[in-house]
C-alpha cells in the first residue's frame, strides 16, 4: 500500500504540471497542509518522469518532429524545419536553464518557497493570463516560430522559477502576446517544458546519490503511473476544451487560490 501523501503527491503532479496553475506551487502547498514532511528527492525524479512520458505521448507527432531533428542535427542538416524546430527549442530553453542552476547554487529557490509569494504571484499571473489571451493579434502557428520569439519565451519563462507563476502559464502567455493562436501556444508550451522538466530532474540527481531512502520501489513505480495517467487527463482536458471556456476556469481558481492563502497569511 502508498501513502495518501505519496498519492495525493503524484496526482496533483500530474494534474498541475501543465496546466496554467503552477505545480511548484501546489506541491510546496500540499506537505504545508497535511502537516507531513517533503517527499523526497527520489519521489519528485519519479512523478516528473510520470509527467514528461504522458507529455512524449500525447504530443507523439511534435515527439517524433524533435527526434528527427536531433538525428539531423547530429548529421549538420540544419536545414530541415524538424532541425530548425529542435534549435529554436535549445534556444528558448537557455535562460531559465542558466537562472535556474544560479537559483540552485545560491538556494534563492528555497527563499521563494513562501504562501506569501505564492498567493500573490497566482493572484497577479492569473491577471496577466487573463489579458495576455485577450488582447492583439492572433495569427501566428507553430512552424512561425521565430528565434527572436524562442529567446523572448525564454526570458517568460524565467519567471517560472519563482513559484506559483506557472511554467506552462507564462509561456502561454508569452506566446499569445507574440501573436501565436491558442493551440499553437499551448503546444509551444508544452515543448519548453521537455529539455526543463529534464533539466529539473537532472538538478536532483547529485542530492539523490546523498544518503537513504525510505520508499520501495513499488511505491515509485505507482507515483509515476499515477502522475503519468494524471498528466495525460490534464492534457486532454486542456486541450478539448480550450476553445469552450479559453482559460477563464485555471484563471478563477488561480484568482480565488491566491486570495485564500493571502487570508491564511494575513489573518
Amino acid at each position: 500500500m502508498i501513502s495518501l501523501h505519496i498519492f495525493l503527491i503524484s496526482i496533483l503532479q500530474g494534474l498541475t504540471e501543465f496546466l496554467p496553475i503552477s505545480s511548484s506551487a501546489h506541491l510546496i502547498i500540499l506537505p504545508a497542509v497535511l502537516a507531513v514532511k517533503d517527499q523526497g528527492i527520489i519521489l519528485d525524479i519519479s512523478v516528473h518522469l510520470g509527467s514528461l512520458f504522458a507529455l512524449l505521448i500525447f504530443f507523439r507527432e511534435d515527439t517524433v518532429s524533435l527526434i528527427r531533428g536531433s538525428i539531423n542535427l547530429v548529421k549538420l542538416d540544419l536545414r530541415s524545419k524538424e532541425t530548425k524546430l529542435l534549435m529554436k527549442l535549445i534556444t528558448a530553453s537557455i535562460p531559465v536553464l542558466l537562472m535556474g542552476l544560479f537559483f540552485k547554487i545560491n538556494d534563492i529557490d528555497d527563499l521563494l518557497r513562501s504562501i506569501e509569494i505564492i498567493g500573490w504571484t497566482m493572484i497577479f499571473f492569473g491577471i496577466f493570463l487573463y489579458f495576455a489571451n485577450r488582447l492583439g493579434k492572433k495569427e501566428k502557428k507553430i512552424w512561425d516560430w521565430t528565434y527572436k520569439d524562442s529567446i523572448l519565451m525564454g526570458v517568460f519563462q524565467v519567471l517560472a522559477l519563482i513559484p506559483g507563476v506557472s511554467r506552462s502559464g507564462i509561456t502561454i502567455s508569452g506566446s499569445r502576446i507574440l501573436g501565436y493562436k491558442r493551440y499553437d501556444a499551448i503546444r509551444l508550451s508544452m515543448l519548453m517544458s521537455i529539455p526543463t522538466i529534464m533539466a529539473s530532474g537532472a538538478l536532483l540527481v547529485p542530492g539523490l546519490m546523498e544518503g537513504s531512502y525510505d520508499v520501495s520501489f513499488f511505491e515509485i513505480l505507482v507515483s509515476f503511473i499515477l502522475s503519468f495517467f494524471a498528466a495525460f487527463l490534464a492534457l486532454v482536458v486542456l486541450l478539448k476544451y480550450i476553445y469552450i471556456f479559453q482559460f477563464t476556469p485555471y484563471i478563477i481558481y488561480r484568482i480565488s487560490l491566491g486570495f485564500l492563502l493571502l487570508w491564511f497569511v494575513y489573518t
